[in-house]
């Protein structure tokens, strides 16, 4: 079995098409079909069903596909590393981000990390927090900032970077908002929602505050971005529970304290393999969120004891001051993340 096989093969899974993906890899048609097929006849078994229009995995293909994307990742690392070890960090950064995620300023991070290593190339995802946790365990991304969703496991670790309560965001006329008092799940069981999609980490949390209070809630507007969210709230279409730092988007609502939701908080993390398997970049991209400083100003936890760091150290603001090779994790020895 070589690379290249592997490579075919994932290209194929994604594109579902041959013709498409030969001119993603720049190679004939006909090359890539001579893959596929020596990969089938190497495993015994067909990888995918091809018709007409397109191709799709069979049982055999969706099980290999998972082990191609993480052996494909990990020969990407190794390459990483040596370029690492020769003192330039070169290669790509595959990064996975919820929506206004707390804890991290994205955009402010991915500068600084671009202005120090122009040799990396970046690459960015926006997906919700589920499915984050799956790309970064299949290898396809490098890391991800994200909700906690799921307990560390041979695949995935995390580093915690915020955690926060949860807020009722509603328009200044309802009823809530004149009282101006917190509220519990068990007082907002027959309101009209505005939430986001189940896939999304705010969405996870306030689910499991209701389903621990026993208190089953209408999600009627279903959104996949805050804006909007906010808007719909702004015009007392709904009621959103949602963590505090959304508050400060929109001037115009209410926001109300939630009570009585347990050990439920929104907590931001940021996703990656095992240590073993963490590529230069996602490691230099730690080091310097540890370096940096780049929380949005939630009440954030130390990256220090997560990442090898101090946590006492006094942090930079983004963009400032150049770190050192030894704050950005450019060599292997202090790529602790």
């Amino acid at each position: 079995m070589e690379l290249r096989h592997l490579q075919h093969f994932v290209a194929v899974a994604e594109d579902q098409h041959f013709t498409r993906a030969a001119e993603r890899l720049l190679v004939s048609q006909s090359g890539l079909s001579a893959s596929i097929r020596a990969l089938e006849r190497e495993l015994q078994t067909p990888l995918f069903v091809r018709t007409t229009r397109r191709v799709t995995l069979t049982p055999a293909g969706r099980a290999l596909l998972g082990e191609a994307e993480r052996i494909l990742a990990q020969v990407r690392a190794a390459h990483e590393a040596v370029a690492a070890v020769q003192g330039v960090l070169r290669g790509m950064l595959a990064l996975g981000s919820e929506q206004c995620i707390a804890g991290v300023h994205v955009a402010g991070l991915l500068a600084t990390f671009r202005h120090q290593h122009p040799d990396v190339e970046i690459c960015l995802r926006q997906a919700g927090s589920g499915a984050l946790a799956e790309e970064v365990a299949a290898g396809r991304l490098d890391l991800a900032f994200a909700v906690r969703t799921q307990a560390d496991s041979d695949q995935l670790r995390s580093v915690p970077l915020s955690s926060e309560p949860m807020t009722l965001l509603c328009h200044s006329s309802h009823r809530l908002a004149a009282a101006g008092a917190a509220v519990t799940p068990e007082e907002l069981g027959g309101e009209v929602f505005v939430d986001f999609h189940p896939d999304w980490g705010p969405r996870r949390t306030t689910d499991t505050v209701f389903a621990a209070a026993g208190v089953r809630r209408t999600v009627a507007l279903e959104v996949n971005d805050v804006h909007t969210l906010l808007d719909l709230v702004d015009e007392n279409l709904g009621v959103a529970v949602v963590p505090r730092h959304f508050a400060h988007k929109r001037a115009s609502l209410t926001a109300l304290p939630v009570k009585g939701t347990g050990e439920a908080v929104y907590e931001t993390v940021a996703l990656l393999p095992p240590r073993q398997a963490t590529s230069p970049a996602a490691r230099a991209l730690m080091a310097l969120l540890e370096a940096t400083g780049t929380s949005t100003g939630s009440t954030s936890t130390s990256l220090g004891a997560a990442t090898g760091g101090s946590p006492g150290a006094t942090r930079a603001t983004p963009g400032t001051a150049s770190a050192s090779p030894e704050a950005t994790g450019a060599t292997p020895e202090t790529m602790g993340a």
